[in-house]
């Protein structure tokens, strides 16, 4: 049998005087108000009411109509509740109302009309409920996802400013950071103190580490000695006012004040301080970008290591004229602790790359003042190679030298000090200096490296080393040359010959002073078309390799050298050999010439060439030589154009740059392109010539043969040409 569900409970009606009862006795606060054309008097508020807001009907009475109204802040939704009310609709609203103690209360009002006949006014009953700590926890939330908002937005600023400090090559770095910090800033930008300060968008790398230039003059009249500003320059954020008897700009520069300073755009400095400076190019430029007038600016200082290398100006939106009111700005303090970050990891960085710049540079001055230049010799086409290996700083053991120990004799060493270091570096010098002294002094090989041996066992020299020396010797009867050459501890050189490549492996013996048996000499014979080939391990060596596959390798590809100057046999080697080296690279090739064979055939060997030129006059001919011969070997007929214009360009470099000069030749197709690159930065003019005295005519030249042009290129430029062909070949 199923069970019934019980019987429901019979419900009983509730009284209106129940219902007035249960009103007046909960602990919700409850009131009725009159219809809003009465104004809305208050009839009737129960207990809990009166607990809350401290009033009673008597009370609201003597407020007049609409009295509740007084009881509630400015609500932004007035108007709206407002509309519902006069339409008779209900409404739910949280508004803050003042306590009699004072104090504001958040409640949430549910206002809703009684029923009433028709054409009856229209009473209304209200509730109400403390919603403080809610109201109170929100807003606690709000803030504090703003806090954390504001927080990832200041990480990731600084992160891109990070990002964009990691690459300072990048000509705008400082433009970009500055554009970032616009995000809470109307306006922000970068000085540099480099030679007297500069707004800068990047980084010039080639400027001292220091920061320190021109100064700027600091001259302040008696009169206005310890004038300060008062009032709100000086600000809770801790702010060094500027006045007009101080240059606070420069302290920061010379790191006097900590800072940050506020500097008064509205006021005048003496004109050749770093204030007064500062506030001529701001005012300029602040309104010039924004339009805006501002009445002054905040400066932090971009700080080195030891040096103060620049200023951060940032302008937080005072604005003076009649520009109304500016638009609201982040917390001040908030800002300044961003600013300070960036501006304190920007000072790092640029130090950092400006210290690292002229590292390189010194290392690269110290290697290659130790690695002379090849002598120009007569009957004889030479070409050196030097590369150090890029994961070094740039400072090696690897060297060479070629030299004319006299008419018909001719010298040449290359050697490999162990170690990547200045201590390496330092052995070398010493080792290249002896070998010097001894080459000019002493004409057999094995004699030289004797003497060489018994000096540095009582120098002491740190480091071990190998070497190979060799002398050329020119015999004038048959127009023929031949070689002598002893080794210590070195690979062979080769001798390529008729397609094939042959070790020089005799003459062997012990490192650089070890030797305690006399040092041999070996002797071969030359003919006109053979090369020799002189190099350091750096070309052959390989991490996934022995060195004597290394060898292997290196002889067979020389055998299929078909390059019939020295510079296209080196070209070849290294386009094969040497894409990615692992140790420094040291190369010398020596050829003898052959002019007969020499015209029949144009090699196909790589159509680009190199030579690295000492900033010299005699430089002037050694590319001139160069030019022909490569011209020749590439089956260029129009070699007089081309010597002319190479002659031009290395003669500009040798004339107003310094430094070596690099000169290079390329073979595009449809001309031969010239590059000439030196160490000065200042582009190439052509003029009219030098009123009054010779020359000046040089580019003009260049201009009548070939299209030319320029560009940077490190700390310097490089002027490039293209000959223009021959009408007569078309």
């Amino acid at each position: 049998m199923t069970d019934l569900p019980p019987p429901s409970p019979t419900v009983m009606p509730v009284s209106a005087t129940q219902l007035a009862a249960g009103l007046a006795s909960t602990t919700v606060p409850a009131f009725i108000t009159g219809p809003w054309e009465q104004g809305m008097p208050v009839l009737w508020v129960n207990a809990a009411f009166e607990r809350l807001g401290g009033v009673g009907v008597d009370d609201l009475a003597l407020l007049g109509p609409h009295s509740l109204l007084a009881l509630v802040n400015d609500d932004p939704s007035r108007a709206e509740a407002q509309a519902d009310i006069v339409a008779g609709r209900s409404m739910q609203r949280i508004v803050s109302a003042r306590r009699r103690d004072g104090g504001i209360t958040w409640l949430q009002v549910d206002f809703n009309p009684l029923p009433a006949g028709e054409g009856e006014p229209t009473y209304w009953v209200g509730l109400t409920t403390d919603v403080s700590e809610y109201v109170d926890r929100q807003a606690a939330q709000l803030a504090s996802l703003e806090i954390e908002r504001q927080q990832r937005a200041d990480l990731d600023l600084i992160a891109q400013t990070t990002e964009l400090l990691g690459d300072l090559e990048y000509p705008l770095a400082l433009r970009d950071i500055a554009d970032l910090l616009r995000s809470l800033v109307p306006w922000s930008g970068f000085y540099l103190n480099d030679d007297g300060l500069l707004y800068a968008e990047g980084v010039d790398v080639a400027s001292p580490p220091s920061g320190r230039g021109r100064r700027h003059a600091r001259y302040v009249p008696e009169a206005w000695q310890g004038d300060r500003l008062e009032g709100d320059l000086v600000d809770d954020l801790g702010l060094e006012g500027v006045g007009v008897g101080s240059d606070h700009v420069q302290d920061l520069l010379d790191g006097t004040v900590d800072g940050p300073v506020r500097l008064d755009l509205e006021r005048v400095y003496p004109a050749q301080s770093a204030s007064g400076w500062l506030r001529r190019d701001l005012v300029r430029r602040v309104v010039d970008e924004s339009g805006a007038i501002p009445r002054s600016v905040v400066v932090h200082a971009v700080a080195g290591r030891r040096r103060v290398l620049g200023l951060l100006v940032t302008w937080h939106g005072d604005a003076g004229g009649d520009l109304g009111e500016p638009p609201p700005q982040p917390d001040p303090e908030h800002v300044e602790t961003v600013v300070e970050v960036v501006a304190r990891r920007a000072g790092t960085a640029v130090d950092n790359a400006r210290l690292y710049a002229r590292e390189h540079r010194l290392a690269e001055a110290l290697q290659r003042a130790m690695l002379p230049e090849q002598a120009d010799v007569t009957g004889l086409d030479v070409w050196t190679y030097y590369a150090p290996n890029a994961e070094h700083a740039q400072v090696g053991g690897d060297w060479y030298d070629v030299l004319q120990i006299s008419d018909g004799t001719v010298g040449l060493v290359i050697g490999d000090v162990v170690g990547h270091d200045v201590e390496a570096a330092a052995a070398m010098g010493q080792l290249r200096s002896v070998v010097r002294a001894y080459a000019y002094e002493l004409t057999t090989p094995g004699t030289v490296l004797d003497r060489v041996d018994q000096l540095v066992a009582g120098m002491r020299v740190p480091r071990p080393a190998s070497m190979v020396y060799a002398t050329l010797h020119h015999v004038t009867e048959d127009d023929t040359w031949s070689v002598e050459y002893t080794r210590a501890g070195h690979l062979p050189a080769l001798l390529l010959r008729d397609g094939a490549a042959h070790q020089l492996s005799g003459a062997g013996g012990s490192l650089v002073g070890f030797g305690s048996d006399p040092r041999a000499t070996s002797r071969e014979v030359l003919r006109r078309g053979d090369v020799l080939l002189f190099y350091t391990d750096g070309l052959i060596e390989r991490r996934d390799r022995s060195l004597k596959k290394g060898l292997d390798t290196l002889v067979e590809i020389s055998g299929r050298i078909t390059a019939r100057d020295a510079a296209g046999v080196g070209e070849e080697l290294l386009s094969r050999l040497a894409d990615a080296p692992e140790d420094d690279v040291a190369i010398v090739v020596v050829r003898v010439p052959d002019p007969e064979a020499d015209h029949q055939v144009t090699a196909l060997s790589p159509r680009s060439r190199r030579w690295l030129l000492p900033s010299e006059p005699a430089s002037i001919g050694r590319a001139r030589h160069a030019v022909l011969r490569t011209c020749q070997a590439w089956g260029l007929t129009d070699s007089a154009a081309a010597e002319l214009v190479v002659s031009e360009l290395v003669a500009n470099g040798v004339l107003h740059g310094w430094g070596n000069i690099a000169l290079r030749l390329f073979d595009t197709g449809d001309g031969l392109r010239i590059e000439v690159e030196d160490a000065n930065p200042a582009p190439p003019v052509a003029t009219d010539g030098h009123p009054n005295r010779l020359g000046g005519f040089g580019m003009q030249i260049v201009e009548r043969l070939a299209d030319w042009g320029w560009r940077p290129s490190g700390t310097g430029k490089l002027v490039w040409a293209r000959l223009r062909p021959n009408p007569a070949e078309e």
